[in-house]
């Protein structure tokens, strides 16, 4: 983990518990060896509010997982504007194409709460690559859907009408490959969507509403229950 905020992860950081090791879609598929090997690397540490997991620029020393909480993966522009990627919710595993190309990374990972993340060594991650074809087909399929992902991030990028900004980052967060862990409810509050919509508390508020009275959602206590993600998907404000 790096940076002064990942420092601190390293010191709280504790062996994963069996009921967090349950929740990791990966170790299931590995041989018995690979994942008794792989959970004997695994740490886990506590993130709050504001803490970054990773920092541009920094070594990728590890492949992380959301066991708990919520993230944002975001950079700065040229011109000093905070660009954001995507959320990152509970079930996820990301970075790993940073780690395939042992680079640098090239985005921050904030978290928007308090959140408990899991990180694999980068030696740890090699070694499966290389002796676990499971492993690698678990890698390439989140290689996939991450750059489907990220294409949708753009077009949410250059839409301008707030309701299909909201309907498209909702539905990105509802990923049930990429996101396994958040199932049909998202525990999200309007201002930390918000916060990766890059709009107003007010606005999204206005947006989820409309969402909602269009059969697509439903707005539950601490989160945002999803009806219809294919509707999501493709939502268009009349």
């Amino acid at each position: 983990m790096s940076g002064p905020a990942s420092s601190t992860l390293r010191q709280r950081a504790r062996a994963p518990s069996a009921a967090e090791l349950a929740g990791i879609p990966w170790l299931a598929l590995l041989s018995d060896e690979d994942r008794r090997a792989a959970t004997a690397t695994l740490q886990v540490g506590g993130a709050e509010p504001g803490d970054r997991v990773c920092r541009t620029g920094a070594p990728s020393n590890y492949w992380f997982g959301v066991i708990e909480g919520l993230l944002k993966m975001s950079n700065v522009s040229r011109e000093g504007h905070q660009i954001t990627y995507t959320g990152i919710p509970p079930g996820a595993w990301f970075g790993e194409g940073t780690l395939l190309k042992r680079e640098v990374y090239r985005y921050n990972i904030e978290a928007l709460r308090k959140s408990t993340v899991a990180g694999l060594p980068i030696e740890m991650f090699h070694q499966l690559l290389d002796r676990s074809i499971p492993f690698n087909r678990f890698v390439m399929n989140q290689l996939n859907e991450r750059l489907g992902q990220f294409i949708v991030a753009r077009e949410i990028d250059r839409n301008n009408q707030p309701d299909a900004r909201v309907a498209r980052s909702l539905a990105s967060l509802f990923h049930p490959v990429l996101y396994p862990g958040v199932g049909e409810l998202l525990r999200i509050t309007q201002q930390e969507l918000a916060w990766l919509v890059g709009l107003s508390r007010q606005r999204v508020n206005e947006a989820l509403n409309a969402l909602a009275g269009a059969g697509l959602i439903r707005v539950e206590y601490g989160g945002v229950r999803v009806i219809d993600l294919d509707g999501l998907r493709t939502y268009q404000a009349s």
